[in-house]
This record gives structure tokens, C-alpha cells and sequence, in this order.
């Protein structure tokens, strides 16, 4: 990347030195940080904190820094949906690479391991309500790393010509991309107690995944045909919202990072479960030990 000073507005940094949307300064940003999408998730992740250094909420964006055993530690929610995570992991990585007073990318590279917590439905029927799954591959169906330049360097791109010819990918719809989830991360919080997966990442929570309730849907057979989709002998795995651009952000800007999801739907049996939230907390136990 060419040596420039970054315009204030395209890097706008509020008057107490943060970030613009998530609120946070370069001296709070922590390593290691865990994502999740509710607000108020992060309180649960924090509760598990040996200490708390700072809290700051704007909009759907709320974080808590402290330390779990010992280690620096910190939770952000990223709302729901894609976008939001563009917007977070450009800002934290502007945290981490871009000196705020020269607004100059900073000479030596700092690398973030972001892993995500979420929700999901599955997709196959040999996974149940419960289950935790990896998605080792994200498939982007709402085109964000289509506007960035590099993003066949960090993509499947096998993976994703199988996949459109498959499920016959209308032109109407954004390109779709795929990306790998850090292995040595997925190595790190994957044990047998987790699914590695490959996980659709949809623009939205109901049309894009096949939900249909007054509208009717442009391709009502879309959820079989990515159900039936095999790729080196392996099925995709569940749906969720955001793994895939979280894992192409962070590969195009040279992080770490991963999403490991709760499944609380069974789209092949129509079942969910609403009472999820104790094995979400005994996912962020798990991951927060094996961070």
C-alpha cells in the first residue's frame, strides 16, 4: 500500500481519539477479542473476565476490555448482519496499523485473533440442536469482498465456480466468495467437541436464507440445491450472517480470525431452540480457555 495520509473522511476519529463507529481508542484495542452480535452478549463474555480495564457502547457496538487468566482480553458486538462487520474490522485494524496522529499506516504490522461466537441453522440432518460448528470455509453471498481489490488472492475460487454452477447462481444476485477460516486458529479453539463445517454467510435472516412468510421466494428450490452442493466430498453445513466477511477482511488486512457457531435451528426438520443461551455461555468458556 502506497505511503499516503489517509483523508479524515475516510478515517474519521472522534474527539476523544477513537474509532468513529465503535468508540474505542488505539490504547484500549486488545489481541485477542471475541465477537458476538447481541449488545448484550458482551456483558456474558465479560462476566467471565478476571478484570475489567474499560466498557464503551455506541449504537449496536458495545465493548468491554479486561484480562481471562491473565491474558489481555477484550468482547465487541457487531450487530447483526455483514455490513457491521466490515465496519468493525476496518476499524479495529485501523487501531492496530494506523497511527491516529499521522493518519499513516504504521511501518511494522500488528495481527489480531478475532474468533466469533454466533448462532446458526443447520443444514444437514446429521446435525442437531446444540451442536457447535466451525465454519473452516465461509461462503459470502452478499458480495462486501467483491468490492475490494485482491480478494481472489484470499479466495476459494474452485470452490466458488463449483458452487455456482451447482445451484445455477442467478446474475441478479452478488458474486459469491469463499474463504478459509485461520487454520492455526480453527486448530487452536477446534476440538472434538466442535463440527468444522463449511457455513453460508447470507445477506440477510429470511428471503436469503430460504425463509418464506408473506413474500414469496425468486428461487424456492435454493436451500436443496445448496443442501445437495458437495465439494470434495463434503456438504455445506449450516447458515449464518457473517463468517465469511469476517474471514476475508481479516485475511485481506493479514489477521487471524474464525467464527464457531451454536446451532438453534434444524432447517430439514423445521426445529429450533430458543432456550439456547447456556450452551452459547459454555461456548464462550470454551473458546475464552482455548483463546
Amino acid at each position: 500500500m502506497e505511503d499516503r495520509i489517509i483523508p479524515a473522511s475516510e478515517l474519521i476519529i472522534n474527539d476523544d481519539g477513537s474509532a468513529f463507529h465503535i468508540h474505542v481508542r488505539p490504547d484500549q484495542l486488545r489481541d485477542n477479542i471475541i465477537f458476538v452480535g447481541d449488545p448484550g452478549r458482551v456483558d456474558l463474555v465479560a462476566s467471565m473476565f478476571d478484570s475489567i480495564d474499560f466498557e464503551v457502547s455506541s449504537r449496536e457496538f458495545h465493548t468491554i476490555g479486561g484480562s481471562y487468566k491473565g491474558k489481555p482480553v477484550m468482547a465487541i458486538s457487531h450487530g447483526i448482519g455483514p455490513d457491521n462487520i466490515e465496519i468493525v474490522v476496518t476499524e479495529l485494524d485501523a487501531l492496530a496499523n494506523i497511527d491516529f496522529a499521522t493518519r499513516r499506516v504504521r511501518p511494522e504490522h500488528r495481527t489480531l485473533n478475532i474468533v466469533r461466537i454466533g448462532t446458526s441453522g443447520a443444514l444437514q440432518e446429521d446435525l442437531n440442536l446444540g451442536d457447535y460448528v466451525i465454519a473452516e470455509k465461509g461462503i459470502g453471498i452478499e458480495g462486501i469482498l467483491n468490492f475490494y481489490a485482491d480478494r481472489d488472492r484470499v479466495c476459494d475460487l474452485e470452490f466458488e465456480k463449483a458452487f455456482c454452477h451447482h445451484v445455477g447462481w442467478r446474475n441478479s444476485l452478488a458474486t459469491p466468495y469463499v474463504v478459509d477460516a485461520d487454520p492455526e486458529l480453527v486448530e487452536r479453539i477446534g476440538r472434538d467437541d466442535m463440527v468444522r463445517g463449511f457455513t453460508i454467510a447470507a445477506v440477510g435472516f429470511y428471503a436469503p436464507q430460504g425463509r418464506q412468510l408473506r413474500l414469496p421466494l425468486a428461487d424456492p428450490d435454493l436451500n436443496a440445491k445448496i443442501e445437495s452442493f458437495e465439494f470434495n466430498g463434503r456438504h455445506i453445513t449450516n447458515f449464518e450472517m457473517e463468517s465469511a466477511c469476517l474471514q476475508g477482511m481479516a485475511r485481506l488486512l493479514d489477521h487471524k480470525a474464525m467464527t464457531v457457531c451454536c446451532i438453534i435451528a434444524q432447517r430439514r426438520s423445521n426445529k429450533a431452540n430458543t432456550d439456547y443461551k447456556p450452551r452459547i455461555k459454555e461456548l464462550i468458556k470454551t473458546v475464552l480457555d482455548r483463546l
